[in-house]
């Protein structure tokens, strides 16, 4: 099942290294403002983090490239929820070229909804935070996503 449309970006002339190919620090660029632009998707957004001083912070990452990326592409990046909890998300993200269906990379992140300022912390996510990655998760059905996997992430019970 495909995943859901979270961001698109054409790819810019200084990302292109001397192989005429997206050099690969900028995948993670990329995969970066896919997150940012899930977290103003879900509720997580400026107006929340300025109120309550709530963000995510990427704990792991990990990034499968699958196909090259020339200059003039644009990519659109999908989402699938794999796993969440009270303050943990669980995201498969799939990259793809516009125009063509197979995925160019895939990366696959653990993130933590944390509290920042002068009581710095761990925070349970928001109810409604919750109930709008529940819609992606049942939109995506990250139980069947394709991506490759190396090391194991998971959320296990504490």
């Amino acid at each position: 099942m495909a995943g859901t449309t979270i961001y698109r970006s054409d790819i810019k002339p200084e990302w292109i290294d001397y192989n005429q190919h997206l050099r690969d620090a900028y995948y993670g660029v990329v995969l970066s403002l896919a997150t940012d632009a899930l977290m103003d998707q879900v509720g997580l957004d400026t107006n929340y983090r300025a109120s309550t001083h709530c963000t995510l912070y990427s704990l792991e990452m990990h990034i499968h490239w699958l196909h090259e990326v020339k200059a003039g592409s644009t990519l659109e990046v999908d989402a699938h929820v794999l796993g969440l909890d009270s303050k943990r998300l669980h995201l498969g993200l799939d990259i793809r070229v516009i125009g063509k269906e197979a995925p160019v990379a895939t990366a696959e992140l653990m993130l933590l909804h944390v509290r920042q300022g002068d009581t710095p912390g761990v925070a349970p996510f928001p109810t409604s935070v919750v109930a709008a990655l529940e819609v992606l998760r049942q939109k995506s059905d990250g139980s069947s996503w394709p991506g490759p996997r190396s090391r194991v992430l998971t959320l296990s019970k504490r």
